[in-house]
């Protein structure tokens, strides 16, 4: 690790409107690409001035998400790939911080401000930014992924569309957790497929970071579901954040997809999800409405069949594997659908941020690192040794700070699907 003075980081010489020359950052090149704890290494870098419709923020604290884990390994591409202009990635896709310094035509923000920033980007010149999703445009790139400058720096730059107030309600390292799984988790459910009352959600991996979002928003829109999980433990967890009952999956391992089954093993497997199934409509009195999906190979095949007549199955990932093999006679002989969806548009963060604002949907927080744990985060998701969620404080000095307004803050718990 390069010799960095990290007793600083949270000292600046300089007020908002005005950036310095350098900056603190944790940096991936492409010639060290491989393990998170060899890949990231601490460099002193020049801070990146906004250009027009652009904001450079002060990081306060980030989030930690599995995608630079990605990044770091140069898998299943490199980030490279993405910004080929820049010769190093500066990874992060969630943060919280204070608006530094703004570009021209700027008017929304100005210094001092304080934001949690969004990760979709996209040029202001694609037509499909102006009436269709910025999801849809060519240029659409993940921040701080597929794109460099992102929070795991002093100074982040980033979009101006991109911000968003922090809600007052939480400290800084609570604001920094949330953003790319509950947005993505908010599009899922509410726009792709129109979650109202009534409805009865099947949720995989529950108690996992996109999960605990996905129970959360079925319970604040009267919706019932059951979420799957791996322990007891997670049970609680799901059943504390408002759902209406929950799975073990260790009793139904048999019903996973691995792929290359015999006839007589695929008649075992598919047997175990016909159990799976009426154990689903036990909890929730009938067939699901809506398969929450991420999970991929292993449980696709099971979400298809048990999903009611007409239903949605929902999915944003692919964790198990994305070659997905499954009977789609239950796909056309009973009308179902199969929607993918990918992160978030701008008004769609707004309108979930307004949610955490109002204290009816909370983050769920594992654990918070300094500054230093940048690279050995990664590496304990690597290792999937981690417990939950994980932040980073940056220019935060401690935990706790940041909160300007009493309310629920952050559940702090061990989670994981």
């Amino acid at each position: 690790m390069a010799s960095v003075d990290l007793t600083s980081v949270a000292d600046l010489s300089v007020e908002p409107g005005t950036l310095p020359e350098k900056m603190t950052a944790w940096v991936i090149r492409k010639e060290r690409e491989g393990e998170p704890i060899d890949a990231f290494q601490l460099e002193e870098i020049e801070v990146p001035d906004p250009g027009p419709f652009e904001v450079t923020v002060r990081v306060m604290a980030a989030g930690v998400n599995y995608n630079n884990v990605w990044a770091a390994l140069g898998q299943p591409v490199s980030v490279f790939r993405y910004h080929p202009e820049e010769d190093h990635h500066i990874g992060g896709s969630d943060a919280s911080g204070i608006v530094w310094k703004v570009g021209t035509g700027v008017t929304r923000w100005t210094p001092g401000d304080e934001v949690i920033i969004h990760c979709n980007q996209a040029s202001y010149e694609d037509v499909e930014v102006h009436g269709l999703d910025p999801l849809a445009a060519p240029s659409q790139k993940i921040w701080g992924y597929e794109t460099s400058w992102g929070s795991f720096a002093q100074f982040t730059k980033v979009q101006a569309q991109q911000l968003i107030p922090k809600p007052r309600n939480l400290t800084w390292e609570e604001a920094a957790s949330y953003g790319l799984v509950y947005f993505t988790a908010y599009r899922m459910l509410i726009d792709q497929c129109h979650l109202k009352a009534g409805h009865k959600v099947l949720i995989w991996g529950a108690a996992g970071g996109l999960g605990v979002f996905a129970v959360q928003l079925c319970a604040a829109a009267g919706a019932e579901c059951v979420g799957v999980v791996s322990s007891k433990e997670k049970g609680d967890l799901v059943m504390q954040l408002g759902a209406t009952g929950y799975i073990d999956r260790n009793e139904f391992k048999g019903m996973m997809r691995k792929g290359g089954e015999s006839a007589d093993e695929e008649k075992e497997r598919f047997g175990e999800s016909r159990r799976f199934g009426k154990a689903v409509k036990e909890l929730l009195g009938d067939a699901p409405d809506i398969v929450f999906e991420h999970v991929g190979k292993a449980t696709f095949p099971t979400s298809v069949f048990v999903l009611k007549p007409f239903g949605k199955v929902v999915i944003c990932a692919g964790t198990t594997g994305f070659n997905l093999d499954f009977d789609v006679r239950y796909l056309w002989m009973r009308q179902k659908q199969i929607i993918g969806s990918h992160f978030a548009n701008a008004y769609e963060c707004m309108k979930a941020n307004q949610l955490i604002d109002q204290g009816k949907i909370r983050p769920v927080l594992w654990r918070t690192m300094g500054f230093d744990g940048v690279a050995e985060a990664h590496q304990l998701m690597r290792d999937n040794k981690h417990l939950g969620k994980i932040a980073i404080l940056v220019g935060a000095e401690k935990e706790g700070l940041g909160r300007s307004e009493d309310g629920p803050g952050a559940i702090k718990a061990e989670v994981g699907a």
